[in-house]
């Protein structure tokens, strides 16, 4: 019992007799032979009673806060130290312990003392032990680490191969907000066999069809918002009505690539028998002459025609026909482009979208894929046609009603029902551009007065006459009023406008033309 315990009253537990030894009966190899016993050489007079007195007279000139095993809770202080012996006998003093409890307590001290270099190695190499452990384990966890290291370095080796190897072979994304079906690629082979079309599923297949690269063929087909190049040239033309049209026109390479699909897909493809334009055969005379010699004619104006058109109607379209959406997506974004404006941020020009993808004004394709997808239009409009017992027609954007005079009495009706039906198949009528024509006025059907026969207006053959006739004495430069570049194509251009309507005018004034160089 230590000083501080003798202190503040902590009584010592008492120790536990010694166990009963082992029968006689059990076997002698069995029996561990003990040590023999170590005398300590204690003196009785080391636990005699000590009073206060003596106890203040023998602790002056201890170092009892000094003292090497004071504070020591790892070991028994030795029965010869004078401290010790002091604290003994105050404690046999107060009655705390007996001296033979005394005499086991130092016995057992001894015992620790010659154990305790034993337990010093055991707990050395304990250190050591765990010291190797925790390096084997940090070992282990370092070559753990770097062997993930290295299979993710593989992973993403592999990874960056297999991305660069389907960058080189396939097309899986064109752009926010268009790429959605580049991942179907399931073609319907009966349809497109049963048209006469190419039989393409997949990004490589069309991309091999058009003779190009599959990143060149991403480079051609990706959408983005603000571009800071595009494929398309862009310019104004004047319009006879006023104002200006604008015009796309595209690159080299994608107008090879567009005049391939008009070829080989676009222009194999059915259409209504109202359509009139830009089809083989049928022009602005094939449409206008179905209503020569009506009482009444109406003519309507779908506004914005190729604009509305926009990149999902235009995917359907080939879809319809029975190619898969990846094939579709791609062929539709070689045939649309967004409205752009020229911007500069920051001194560098930006090509801006302002609307949806939709048909530009300029691409061999645009005719073709409006009239796929005006047919349900086209369809629509001539049965209503057909229940009024009237004609329709259509050359583009230009719709043409005719009738004898009990369609006078329905012309509301049937130019509401136009509205309506234009507005459920995604266009919109140009009211300003709406007419109702009769008798006692030019009818003009897509240029041409269709009043008895499709003819060219009076005023127009007789500009031209007058032209030939004025240049015979004057010189034809002198008729180049208006200051057009080549005036003679020019010339030569409507001469071979009339000579369409009627042949023989146009041969009388070809000559004429002719006749003056």
């Amino acid at each position: 019992m230590g000083f501080f315990d003798w202190l503040f009253g902590r009584r010592p537990q008492p120790l536990s007799p010694a166990p009963p030894s082992r029968s006689t009966a059990q076997p002698e190899a069995s029996i561990p032979v003990p040590p023999p016993p170590r005398k300590l050489d204690l003196n009785a007079t080391d636990f005699l009673p000590i009073a206060r007195d003596e106890l203040k007279v023998s602790a002056q000139g201890l170092q009892l806060w000094g003292n090497p095993w004071f504070g020591r809770r790892d070991l028994i202080p030795p029965a010869d130290d004078p401290r010790t012996k002091l604290i003994d006998r105050v404690l046999v003093t107060h009655g705390l312990l007996t001296p033979e409890q005394l005499v086991d307590i130092h016995r057992v001290g001894e015992e620790m003392e010659r154990v305790r270099p034993s337990l010093i190695a055991v707990e050395h190499a304990a250190a050591l032990a765990g010291e190797a452990a925790v390096q084997a384990d940090r070992e282990q966890r370092a070559k753990l680490k770097a062997q993930k290291k290295a299979e993710a370095a593989e992973r993403k080796r592999q990874r960056e191969k297999a991305v660069a190897q389907r960058r080189a072979t396939d097309i899986v994304f064109l752009g926010r907000g268009v790429s959605g079906r580049l991942g179907d690629r399931r073609s319907d082979a009966a349809k497109l066999e049963a048209l006469g079309l190419p039989r393409l599923a997949t990004p490589a297949d069309l991309a091999a069809a058009l003779g190009l690269s599959i990143p060149r063929l991403r480079w051609l087909a990706f959408h983005i918002e603000v571009a800071t190049r595009v494929h398309y040239v862009n310019f104004t033309v004047s319009k006879k009505s006023g104002g200006t049209r604008t015009l796309s026109a595209p690159h080299r390479t994608l107008a090879g690539v567009q005049r391939w699909i008009l070829h080989n897909v676009v222009a194999r493809l059915p259409v209504e028998s109202a359509a009139h334009g830009f089809l083989p055969g049928r022009s602005i005379l094939t449409n206008a002459r179905p209503h020569a010699g009506k009482a009444v004619v109406v003519n309507l104006d779908l506004e914005n025609f190729f604009p509305n058109i926009t990149f999902p109607r235009v995917r359907s379209v080939f879809q319809r026909v029975g190619y898969s959406p990846s094939v579709s997506t791609i062929l539709a974004l070689l045939c649309t482009e967004c409205p752009r404006k020229r911007v500069e941020y920051d001194g560098k020009p930006y090509h801006v979208a302002l609307a949806p993808r939709g048909l530009p004004q300029g691409a061999c394709t645009s005719p073709g894929l409006s009239n796929q997808v005006a047919r349900r239009l086209d369809r629509r409009l001539a049965g209503l046609a057909a229940k009024l017992g009237i004609t329709y027609t259509r050359y583009a954007d230009d719709i043409s009603f005719s009738g004898d005079a009990a369609l006078d009495t329905r012309v509301g009706y049937l130019m509401a029902r136009v509205r309506h039906v234009a507005e459920e198949e995604g266009f919109t009528i140009n009211a300003r551009k709406s007419r109702v024509l009769r008798r006692n006025t030019a009818q003009r059907v897509t240029g041409l007065v269709v009043n008895d026969k499709p003819s060219v207006s009076r005023r127009e053959m007789r500009r031209l006459r007058a032209i030939l006739h004025r240049a015979r004495t004057q010189g034809l430069d002198r008729q180049n009023r208006d200051g057009r570049p080549n005036f003679r194509s020019w010339l030569e251009g409507k001469i071979a406008y009339v000579g369409m309507v009627r042949p023989e005018v146009g041969a009388k004034l070809r000559a004429q033309l002719q006749a003056l160089a």
